[in-house]
């Protein structure tokens, strides 16, 4: 027994999960972000979907973030989701605080993001204020937002940069995000079959059918490239995963009644959505993104009969929670594509 107490006294408190595509001259910067944190009592994991321009061998040339520090090589790119949870299957800490490659966080983030955890022990989520790193005066997201129609947008994206209160939000982008992992784990971490991109809004959506909250934490500062590995937010890749996701999720994840009261405005959004695309020269990926949602409709109410069942908490909570504003609706439609955190990872 005596033995075993040891071990667990062992752990670190937190496991940083960088996930990497791809990601050129960034990751090494993300590294080097991660060596300099004032918190100190973390491992890293670093995971690769089978890269080919370097950024792994510069990164290591960097030195290792902290004393404890593993690379796991895949054979194939198997997308941010699944990349994640084989990281969080392998880690150690209490906490797991995922980090895209191109996020380069200030020094303190790890202990801004574990004092919030440690003061909110009813939330299971904690974000970031993520900065342009183009742009030092924009915001590049405040945390998530999930409108009634099935749109998903980063709040505060491309706005003047202004602070923000800790609050409760609807999620945590996964860009820059601390979570328990035992709750991460006990929802079963990311949808794989989402491969990238919205699969932090399903787990934030999974989260609070569960009974959880995320917070904003405003001190927790990264800067924010996004689109590094994917081309940008309305590449085709992008947009088809991107677009595809977004009938998935809201299919799978809406409780209720609010499925059938918001199915009119989620069909308005996805015709909106095949128009702009289309005016963009985009019509095959957006077409293709729907078509394949459909094709996988019995496979999405599958998930859908898991997820309800395994949901705490009534309809009519979940319904304060979404964005209900009728500008909210169509926000996604006429706006730049959401960058998520799985942007940079496949």
């Amino acid at each position: 027994m005596a033995d075993a107490v040891g071990i667990e006294d062992a752990a670190p408190a937190i496991t940083v999960v960088v996930v990497n595509y791809n990601a050129g001259r960034h990751l090494a910067e993300t590294i080097a972000g991660l060596k300099a944190q004032t918190f100190r009592d973390f491992e890293t994991i670093l995971i690769d979907n089978a890269s080919t321009d370097g950024s792994i061998e510069a990164a290591l040339a960097v030195g290792a973030p902290c004393e404890d520090f593993r690379t796991i090589r895949l054979v194939r790119n198997t997308g941010f989701a699944s990349a994640n949870n084989v990281a969080a299957r392998r880690a150690k800490g209490r906490y797991l605080a995922l980090l895209n490659p191109d996020a380069f966080p200030e020094l303190d983030w790890l202990a801004q993001l574990l004092a919030a955890a440690e003061a909110h022990p009813e939330a299971a989520a904690f974000g970031s204020r993520m900065i342009d790193a183009g742009d030092p005066g924009l915001l590049d997201g405040t945390g998530d937002v999930y409108t009634a129609s099935g749109a998903a947008y980063r709040r505060d994206h491309g706005l003047p940069l202004r602070p923000r209160p800790d609050a409760e939000v609807f999620g945590a982008c996964a860009a820059a995000a601390l979570y328990r992992r035992d709750l991460f784990l006990a929802l079963g971490g990311f949808d794989e079959r989402l491969f990238c991109y919205l699969e932090d809004v399903d787990l934030a959506f999974r989260l609070r059918l569960a009974g959880h909250v995320a917070r904003h934490v405003d001190a927790a500062i990264v800067r924010h490239v996004g689109g590094a590995s994917s081309g940008g937010g309305e590449s085709d890749f992008a947009v088809y995963h991107g677009q595809r996701n977004l009938v998935r999720v809201f299919l799978a994840d809406m409780p209720g009644w609010l499925l059938w009261r918001y199915l009119p405005a989620h069909i308005l959004l996805n015709l909106a959505l095949i128009v702009r695309f289309g005016l963009r020269g985009q019509l095959r990926e957006v077409l293709r993104a729907k078509r394949d949602a459909l094709r996988a409709l019995p496979e999405t109410l599958a998930r859908r009969r898991t997820v309800q069942a395994g949901r705490k908490v009534p309809a009519s909570a979940m319904g304060k929670a979404i964005d209900r504003r009728p500008f909210a609706l169509f926000r996604h439609a006429f706006s730049r594509q959401r960058r998520s955190g799985a942007g940079t990872t496949s």
